[in-house]
């Protein structure tokens, strides 16, 4: 889930010329519908959507990629990314409000997660910031996408904005959750509040033998998903289906390792890998986001409160939105998926007026 950092303060990280890429294989630039605004995504109710019809693999990096697919093949891209402990479903009602205003809309697994698969058994199974930032960019080359609209919540949030930040020729425009969330390793030395760091107890749990050994126990991972999830959105009345279409994410071969290393590297109690050093570098630097960006903090997220986005304003440089979601928890997506949607399209309103 999202990075412990303090309640009032963004902390991000690194500036400058990101090395370059390998290029799209087919890169592709669709142009944005002319009438993008608020009444372009009608009203839904969550849950509406049970599911994705249209699953599929793609070579993509270091991994296979599980993707759902919708809308027109030729509309703008938007990418929807999810966090921890959640998947792809947390965009079920998401994207076919995107899909029906003609964008082509994409919803990885991210490593670890659902049919997402590691090419190499030798590869390591690792979780810091700018290797699942470097997926989505993969993925985005294997699909022949040259620009997306990137949009994400928890996990999906940070790496979301750390492609933003670091390759912004990619992305058209940004919807993140509860802001910048870019990691600084350091600063996750300083102790929060007792009743702060009480919210992330999953953290430190991960962070002993005893809480890998729950990850890698089946019933003991589903069953602390399910706190979290209860934990984090008080007032979504989710039935048991909801949670057992996503918890079957979480059998992947790799996901105990992934989740742990995520949280363990954040806390700077593991290592990241070498060829990543100089994307870390360059986010310690805390660049900030050029694309046009509409930001969203959820009213009931007890992770981070919602604010006027003052904290993190800052970062983003370029033309700018924030807005509250009332009466919505972490799962901000999947609990308010027409008010997600409505901020998707008018992010790309914003990149259209430029």
């Amino acid at each position: 889930m999202i990075s412990r950092r303090t309640f009032t303060t963004a902390v991000g990280l690194g500036l400058g010329t990101l090395p370059a890429l390998a290029p799209p294989a087919a890169a592709r630039t669709a142009a944005t519908p002319a009438a993008l605004s608020v009444q372009a995504a009608p009203d839904t109710a969550p849950g509406t959507r049970t599911g994705f019809t249209d699953l599929r693999q793609v070579r993509a990096g270091v991994l296979d990629i599980g993707y759902a697919e919708t809308g027109p093949a030729h509309g703008p891209a938007v990418i929807c990314l999810h966090g921890w402990p959640y998947d792809i479903h947390s965009f079920a009602d998401v994207a076919p409000l995107l899909a029906d205003a003609g964008h082509r809309v994409i919803v990885p697994y991210l490593r670890g997660h659902g049919s997402t698969a590691f090419l190499s058994p030798t590869t390591p199974r690792n979780a810091q910031q700018s290797a699942v930032a470097l997926d989505v960019i993969a993925l985005m080359d294997a699909l022949g996408i040259h620009r997306a609209t990137l949009a994400g919540f928890d996990w999906g949030s940070r790496t979301a904005t750390v492609v933003a930040a670091l390759r912004p020729e990619r992305v058209r425009a940004l919807v993140p959750v509860s802001g910048y969330l870019v990691t600084n390793v350091p600063s996750q030395r300083d102790p929060l509040p007792p009743k702060a760091e009480r919210t992330w107890w999953y953290q430190y749990y991960f962070a002993t033998d005893r809480g890998r050994t729950a990850m890698e126990t089946r019933q003991n991972r589903h069953d602390l998903a399910r706190l979290v999830w209860e934990e984090a959105s008080p007032t979504w009345d989710f039935d048991d289906a909801t949670f057992e279409r996503t918890a079957a994410a979480f059998e992947n071969p790799d996901y105990a390792a992934i989740v742990v290393h995520n949280y363990r590297w954040r806390l700077g109690l593991a290592d990241g890998e070498r060829r990543y050093d100089r994307y870390e570098q360059l986010l310690a630097a805390r660049p900030p986001v050029t694309v046009p960006t509409i930001t969203l903090d959820p009213a009931l997220d007890p992770f981070l409160p919602a604010t006027d986005g003052a904290a993190y304003r800052k970062f983003f440089t370029g033309p700018y939105e924030h807005r509250v979601l009332a009466g919505t928890g972490h799962n901000a997506p999947q609990e308010a998926p027409a008010a997600f949607a409505r901020a998707v399209l008018d992010a790309e309103r914003l990149a259209a007026g430029q």
